[in-house]
């Protein structure tokens, strides 16, 4: 009898779709253990993404679908969540303690890569990870003012690496934090990847889950460093639905398959206007595009995000949006792509062999 219990509560709890990874927990490998414990079943839930403030919910979820089932009898649903590893396809060495290199990307600029890379980052944090954030777009760095450090200098403990600056619990470093905000950067292509290069390697990130990388625009120097250098773990590209937009962000996403970069997903940015008097929603820049891109292209549609005044009013002031107002609307959005963009990195962890690890010898 108490097998049978365990066997149906498995069953109910291994066919539940799990929305952020759109999947049965049985197939994302999510069920830890099921078993019979002090006269209930104990069921463990162990997710590959970060999920503190989801955590409560899925537990409520889980515990009604089997409360359902009256042949279980009593039950208890634990849901952690443990974030694993994943350098690349383990042709470079991963960065030191850094678990995981996601890059957010575009084609073309003014799509909204970079308020969707610091929301991103701000979210997983408070989902309970640990994140870094670094600016690669070394002509137009933008992320000391989205995060509301402008002004604000690294500092060096030995003299030869840098302590990252932190904002809204996230790690960040930009070559921003360098120059003045108004300096252009007048530099030849193997001067910005090597400036890329130190802010990578002479960072002291300490342990990271996910590494942040907002990438400038196109498919040029920057991608190609980022690619042979570093062990990416996987790609986001963001786009509006606008046919221009596409045109390009259809190349970013096809560079990324190309130098073998998994991409995780499309991000819609831009879907719809929202009026500020009167919050009619109107597709100003089409509709559909990132998601037809994303079925042509065999990727997910992380999020389809809306053209909304206050976005880009708390990035300018310093204070994203998920900072800003994590339980609104558009809080939410935000938190649910970079849920659902963790989750499809799980998924690809769990269906990939686990990277080689490296080692140096003194010889």
């Amino acid at each position: 009898m108490t097998d049978d219990r365990v066997r149906e509560a498995r069953l109910v709890v291994g066919n539940y779709v799990e929305p952020h990874l759109g999947m049965p927990l049985d197939d994302a490998k999510a069920v830890k253990s099921v078993q019979f414990e002090a006269g209930r079943v104990l069921v463990e839930v162990e997710l590959g993404f970060p999920f503190r403030r989801g955590r409560a919910d899925l537990e409520q979820q889980l515990g009604r679908l089997l409360a359902e089932r009256a042949a279980i009898g009593p039950a208890e649903v634990r849901v952690s969540w443990k974030v694993a590893a994943r350098a690349g396809d383990g042709s470079r060495p991963p960065l030191p303690g850094i678990s995981n290199v996601i890059a957010v990307a575009s084609g073309k600029g003014g799509v909204g890569k970079s308020t969707t890379a610091v929301n991103m980052a701000i979210a997983l944090a408070l989902d309970g990870a640990s994140v870094g954030l670094i600016d690669a777009d070394i002509y137009g760095p933008s992320q000391p003012r989205m995060m509301g450090l402008q002004g604000l200098r690294p500092t060096s403990a030995d003299g030869r690496s840098m302590e990252p600056l932190e904002a809204h619990g996230v790690k960040v470093m930009s070559i921003g934090f360098l120059i003045e905000e108004e300096q252009p950067m007048v530099w030849r292509g193997p001067m910005v990847t090597q400036a890329l290069t130190q802010l990578l390697s002479e960072t002291r990130w300490g342990e990271l889950d996910y590494l942040i990388v907002d990438m400038p625009p196109g498919t040029g120097d920057i991608q190609l460093t980022l690619s042979q250098r570093v062990p990416v773990s996987g790609a986001v590209v963001v786009t509006t639905p606008q046919d221009i937009a596409l045109l390009d962000a259809r190349k970013g996403l096809r560079m990324f398959q190309k130098v073998a970069i998994p991409v995780l997903g499309v991000v819609e940015n831009m879907s719809t206007h929202v009026c500020s008097n009167c919050g009619h929603e109107e597709p100003v820049f089409g509709s559909g595009g990132g998601r037809s891109m994303a079925e042509q292209y065999g990727v997910a549609l992380l999020a389809s995000l809306p053209l909304d005044i206050r976005i880009r009013e708390q990035t300018d002031g310093g204070c994203p949006t998920v900072a800003a107002d994590p339980d609104g609307p558009l809080g939410r959005a935000y938190i649910e792509m970079a849920r659902r963009t963790a989750a499809a990195l799980s998924v690809a962890q769990a269906a990939a062999p686990a990277a080689p690890k490296f080692t140096v010898e003194e010889t």
